[in-house]
């Protein structure tokens, strides 16, 4: 069990990262998902321990992670949003050193692990080939066979399937999932359908907090008999905005679908939808510039 109790961070120049977050993760898939610059790169950098949080705590399996960094880091794998990689090395040979840096010291149990994880993630075939010639993809599998290394408890990855193909996508998703089976995985991402897909328990995150937490299907359920839409002329857009909480807008044939929350349906025309877990992504993100105009 990872959990994180109140845990703030503020930097230098006055931008509040987090704030009071708290979170109880378990074993599997957990989603953490937020719009850029919603908190959640400073959420994962601190949990890995490359910086020190303002104030709160973070335990895992009974281990006080800010008293013992060390400590974590031999159970810890991580995949950062951005990795720096020897480019003229082979995957092999990177990987072979990554696992002497990781303390896998016994040449033979190193060399065993460093094939079984690039036959895991599809690169064995290509594991005498430059890192410098892999696709985005490619990389990022590469990056998951690194935060494997030593058998990890605890993986945390940030910002995964950005930028990849669908295919590529699909890929990364089926070894994600594979991976957690057995331990605790956290998934960082601003991808609605990663989260989907993937992702047993999850949290919003924005502007530093907590803004919902929970199953996403149960968090799709709230949304029943709410969503509504209808195709208008985006003039339009403005009076429904005034009156409702508008989710989501989409250009079709030079009109604009609006989707929006309202407990009954606001006016002839409208169409009930099924919710998904976009919208309740979106109602969260609503709720907040509310609040924020409030103020």
């Amino acid at each position: 069990m990872l959990k994180i109790s109140n845990l703030t961070k503020t930097y230098s120049n006055g931008v509040k990262a987090l704030d009071d977050v708290s979170l109880e993760i378990g074993l599997g898939m957990f989603g953490l998902l937020g719009p850029n610059g919603a908190g959640k790169s400073t959420l994962m950098r601190t949990i890995a321990t490359l910086q020190d949080a303002d104030h709160g705590d973070i335990t895992f399996g009974g281990l006080n992670v800010c008293e013992s960094p060390t400590a974590l880091r031999r159970q810890l794998g991580y995949l950062p949003q951005e990795f720096g990689l020897y480019p003229r090395i082979s995957a092999y040979d990177l990987l072979n050193h990554l696992a002497v840096l990781k303390g896998i010291s016994h040449k033979a149990q190193r060399k065993e692990q460093v094939a079984a994880l690039l036959e895991q993630t599809n690169l064995y075939d290509v594991r005498k080939r430059a890192v410098s010639g892999f696709s985005g993809g490619m990389k990022q599998r590469f990056g998951i066979a690194q935060a494997l290394l030593g058998d990890p408890k605890l993986v945390i990855v940030d910002e995964p399937t950005a930028g990849l193909d669908p295919e590529e996508r699909n890929r990364f998703h089926n070894m994600l999932s594979e991976i957690g089976e057995n331990i605790v995985v956290v998934l960082s991402t601003h991808i609605v359908e990663d989260v989907r897909d993937l992702c047993t328990k999850m949290a919003i995150l924005g502007d530093g907090r907590i803004l919902l937490k929970g199953h996403p299907q149960e968090l799709v359920k709230r949304l029943e008999g709410c969503v509504w839409s209808k195709t208008m002329p985006k003039e339009r857009i403005p009076h429904y905005r005034d009156q409702h909480t508008v989710l989501s807008t989409q250009l079709l044939a030079g009109k604009v679908q609006v989707r929006l929350l309202a407990t009954d349906c606001p006016e002839d025309g409208f169409n009930l939808e099924a919710p998904s877990l976009e919208d309740v992504y979106f109602e969260a993100l609503s709720r907040l510039e509310a609040a924020k105009v409030a103020l």
